[in-house]
């Protein structure tokens, strides 16, 4: 699915939130990479899981097309700096919901760039029926967290040992969930 453009002052950065299109292709994986070898916040090694310039058009396509999915990229004069992405699913016990994931680059940091486009996918979601978004985050990425519960997430779940970072420890990982409750539908628990 695709939103209207958004633009941002902070500081003394102005960037744009928008949809992706199929020329930001090669900016991204080139971006994606350049993330994953800046944090092990992310699930990546830098090359793993590497999508080329060909295999983002695909994404981009599908995702525009789909009211399931959404793909957003923040920008600054021409440059990407980040980016993120809604995915659910057409099967029917989970259409519902879609799984937020979000990248940025490391000097971009405290611009409010992954804030703002978690604010624009939450906006999206609510405005299409979307009950339910989802993520993981590192047990030990605080700042994360706070920014999830300030817009609304809460714990569900402690995945223990869940990741193994450089240092050769395991890291525990956290799942939340964002509720939308404007259909609320009948719930079972």
């Amino acid at each position: 699915m695709l939103i209207s453009d958004k633009s941002f002052k902070i500081k003394d950065l102005h960037y744009i939130i928008r949809s992706a299109v199929e020329r930001d292709a090669e900016s991204l994986s080139k971006l994606r990479l350049q993330i994953d070898g800046e944090t092990e916040n992310l699930d990546r090694e830098p090359g793993e899981a590497f999508i080329d310039p060909q295999g983002f058009q695909a994404l981009i396509k599908a995702d525009s097309e789909s009211d399931r999915n959404l793909f957003l990229v923040a920008e600054t004069d021409g440059r990407l700096i980040g980016f993120s992405r809604c995915a659910g699913t057409e099967l029917k016990r989970f259409r519902h919901k879609v799984e937020f994931g979000v990248g940025v680059l490391k000097e971009f940091w405290g611009y409010g760039v992954g804030k703002n486009l978690l604010q624009e996918s939450i906006s999206w979601a609510d405005e299409n029926g979307i009950k339910k978004i989802t993520l993981n985050v590192m047990e030990s990425n605080e700042n994360a967290k706070k920014l999830y519960e300030k817009l609304g997430f809460e714990v569900e779940g402690l995945l223990k040992d869940d990741k193994l970072l450089s240092d050769g420890k395991y890291y525990n990982m956290i799942v939340m969930g964002r509720l939308n409750n404007v259909d609320e539908g009948v719930r079972n628990e």
